[in-house]
């Protein structure tokens, strides 16, 4: 029996998973598991921590181009999420995170505006992709967590959920050499509350748990040959 999750506030209504497009399925299963699965030997870990409805803020770490469209398609549902508006105009790029449901934030654009388009999609059920330090980090890690995510989860009342995407800063990182196939792999961890409330301590007290979460998932390596087998027997 499924047991409801003690994480999505009573007060929050129950909301169906938008449904992904045709467009959606199409670079997913042409595209973007080839891609990851194929030339990157990817899989996740975890997946069962993702909630199947109702929305969610997802959270990772960010060290390649790479990392939208495999956030976009691997955890089993959509997820939409805030890119700078430049990456829509990089040929093919653009295309697949559109399709993921990710919307253009200008360079320049308030912090506000951004942050009430993205709680407007939480407000129809979706899951939101946030890179918890903004912009991409050469080593791959979290560095230096900006308050975003849990604003987010603050102002919708929705849990967030830690993800580690492993080595893509190795496989396309931010020198612009071309793309190394090495192992790609996302770990997903254990949902997290939103904060208690919107003041400063509670929203940065929420972004450094967040932090560790995530370095620790990355700290765990690729998949061990029985997490593999575990992975493939569920």
């Amino acid at each position: 029996m499924t047991q409801a999750n003690p994480l999505l506030s009573s007060s929050m209504p129950v909301l169906m998973t938008p449904q992904p497009s045709l467009t959606y399925r199409l670079v997913s299963y042409l595209l973007v598991f080839p891609i990851f699965r194929g030339l990157f030997r990817g899989c996740t870990f975890g997946n069962e921590n993702v909630p199947r409805q109702g929305a969610v803020v997802v959270v990772a770490n960010h060290g390649s181009h790479l990392d939208p469209p495999l956030l976009g398609h691997a955890l089993g549902r959509p997820v939409a999420f805030m890119a700078k508006a430049e990456l829509f105009r990089i040929p093919l790029l653009g295309a697949i995170i559109r399709a993921c449901g990710a919307y253009p934030v200008k360079r320049g654009a308030s912090d506000r505006e951004a942050i009430r388009m993205a709680t407007a999609r939480l407000g129809e059920g979706w899951a939101i992709g946030v890179f918890l330090d903004g912009t991409r980090q050469a080593n791959g890690r979290v560095n230096a967590p900006r308050p975003g995510a849990a604003l987010l989860a603050a102002r919708s009342d929705a849990p967030l959920l830690p993800v580690a995407i492993i080595n893509s800063h190795r496989a396309l990182g931010k020198s612009g050499q071309l793309p190394r196939l090495i192992p790609i792999q996302l770990r997903i961890g254990k949902l997290i509350p939103p904060p208690s409330s919107r003041r400063k301590h509670d929203l940065e007290a929420t972004s450094a748990e967040l932090q560790k979460r995530i370095n620790a998932l990355l700290d765990q390596g690729l998949l061990s040959s029985a997490e593999e087998r575990l992975r493939r027997q569920r």
